[in-house]
């Protein structure tokens, strides 16, 4: 057995919560919203992606925001990234350094927090 590759993450958000996170992960990030299936679309949620990436949100009765845990998104430009970020009225936080990279962290409108990561010269 070997794990070959990263196919999705999966965050949760409150009952309701679509219409928030087309806002957030497609007017923000630049995601596009992916059809879910029609048996899952019952469910509720909302799944995004562009390229490789895949975010599915799905519902939780009992949703808690992941303040911890999240995803960590590679970006090409960081200041650009930092700045469309900020016109949408979204703050960040900045976080220790990590070699290889620059980085910072923002929350999507559940709480949920999630890394933005820039590769450095170092790192290529």
């Amino acid at each position: 057995m070997a794990i070959i590759a990263l196919d999705h993450i999966q965050l949760a958000m409150p009952e309701g919560g679509e219409g928030e996170a087309r806002l957030f992960y497609a007017g923000v990030l630049g995601l596009e919203e992916i059809p879910k299936p029609q048996n899952l679309a019952v469910r509720g949620g909302v799944w995004f992606g562009r390229g490789t990436v895949k975010v599915h949100l799905g519902i939780d009765k009992d949703f808690v925001p992941a303040r911890k845990a999240h995803p960590g998104f590679l970006v090409d430009d960081l200041d650009a990234t930092i700045e469309q970020i900020l016109a949408h009225g979204v703050g960040i936080r900045e976080d220790e350094p990590l070699e290889g990279y620059s980085r910072v962290y923002i929350s999507d409108p559940f709480g949920n927090r999630i890394e933005l990561m820039e590769r450095t010269a170092k790192a290529r």
